[in-house]
């Protein structure tokens, strides 16, 4: 199925939104992946850095060194890491001064301090097991404990900013492919629109001047000349529907008009069209008074028609009503279209602007997608579903200014 304002088929539109997709995720689980190794090695290059720290202390400990003095030891291995590191004696107590990458606040007391440092402890503890230093009767010394450096921490976080940076990826590859899909198809909505005018432009040209002949040649036939001059107001409607087509995708140029005259005049084309399709529907404004608003003429004429076609499709029985309400409040004009129709499920309320959304056997379901462009990308107004149910009938909402 082909969507015939889209360049895209539907299937391959949806196929390149799914590959997308998949490649989104496979960026986000193969960056997860890698930073996950890197943190992981690099804990276990630390933890093999306190383990080599650890077996020296032992060294110097025992029996078999000539001295007890690890303190230059402590100074040089301690040095070239960046992570914290606190030793602690047989109580698994902070040995004062063999701590090292703590801010410890040397105005605080010596307990004050092994306080604050003990507290850590318990930090580090959480998130690394202590090394254990083998026992020796002249070592003090009980267990190595140690933090995470720096660079672990922000490794941590590494992973939530690739999810960021993978969602940031994902959306504005959906809005890029939706502005690329939305400019192709209004592309070819205004190619589509502009060719229909100049198709238009011929026959009807046509059509005019056999006309002209028909009522010449009809003189002094009453009834003849009335079907005639019905056919000529055809004629002139559809001249104003070329001309329609030929605006989609010009530049249009708004106007102060009388929003009431304008509905009238379209209320005063379709009533005399309506007992042809053997519905008896009424029609009317119920807001009497001057409306005025910025429009353009044709094309808001044209809105009009469609959402009193769309109404006349909706309506099951031999009966129903259309109803114009509108109101204005500072320059604002809301104009409800208010109908008696078989309604529309409030699911479908935004699918109904969806071109080639129809529920209707016939037709390409353009007229309300068509509205939508007009009012909203022509007028800077809004056009949706106000209110509407099955079986309960649907108001359509226009508003301008």
């Amino acid at each position: 199925m082909k969507n015939p304002f889209s360049g895209l088929p539907l299937g391959q539109a949806g196929n390149f939104k799914i590959a997308l997709l998949a490649f989104a995720s496979l960026f986000v689980l193969g960056t997860l992946f890698y930073s996950q190794r890197i943190t992981n090695h690099l804990l276990e290059r630390e933890r093999q850095v306190v383990g080599l720290y650890a077996k020296s202390y032992e060294y110097i400990s025992s029996p078999r060194s000539s001295s007890g003095d690890f303190t230059f030891l402590f100074e040089e291995v301690i040095r070239t890491v960046d992570f914290p590191v606190i030793l602690t004696d047989s109580a698994n107590v902070p040995i004062q001064g063999y701590w090292k990458n703590i801010s410890v606040d040397s105005t605080l007391s010596r307990e004050q301090q092994k306080a604050y440092v003990s507290s850590l402890l318990q930090k580090m503890d959480q998130e690394n097991t202590p090394i254990k230093v083998a026992p020796y009767d002249t070592v003090v010394l009980n267990y190595v404990h140690y933090g995470e450096s720096e660079l672990v921490a922000q490794l941590r976080w590494l992973p939530v900013l690739e999810i960021i940076l993978a969602a940031v990826f994902i959306i504005v590859a959906y809005v890029g492919f939706s502005y690329v899909k939305r400019t192709e198809q209004s592309n070819i909505w205004v190619g589509m629109a502009r060719e229909t005018a100049h198709q238009l432009g011929t026959p009807l040209s046509s059509m005019i001047g056999w006309l002209d002949r028909a009522k010449t040649e009809g003189a002094g036939m009453p009834g003849v000349i009335e079907s005639l001059q019905e056919m000529e107001q055809d004629v002139v409607r559809l001249n104003k529907v070329a001309a329609r087509f030929s605006k989609i995708g010009s530049r249009t140029d708004l106007k102060e008009e009388n929003v009431s005259e304008v509905i009238q005049s379209v209320i005063t084309y379709i009533a005399k069209r309506i007992p042809r399709s053997g519905k008896k529907v009424d029609l009317q404004i119920e807001t009497p008074g001057e409306f005025r608003a910025d429009i353009n003429r044709e094309l808001f004429e044209w809105v009009i028609e469609n959402l009193m076609k769309n109404a006349l499709d909706a309506m099951e029985g031999a009966a129903g009503r259309i109803t114009f309400r509108m109101s204005q409040v500072v320059g604002k004009t809301t104009i409800d279209v208010i109908d008696t129709g078989k309604g529309i499920d409030p699911k479908f309320h935004k699918e109904v602007f969806r071109p080639g959304y129809s529920t209707k056997k016939r037709g390409w379901g353009l007229g309300l997608s068509l509205s939508k462009r007009i009012i909203e990308d022509y007028h800077k107004g809004k056009l949706f579903v106000k209110q509407s149910a099955p079986g309960a009938g649907t108001t359509f909402r226009i508003r301008l200014g």
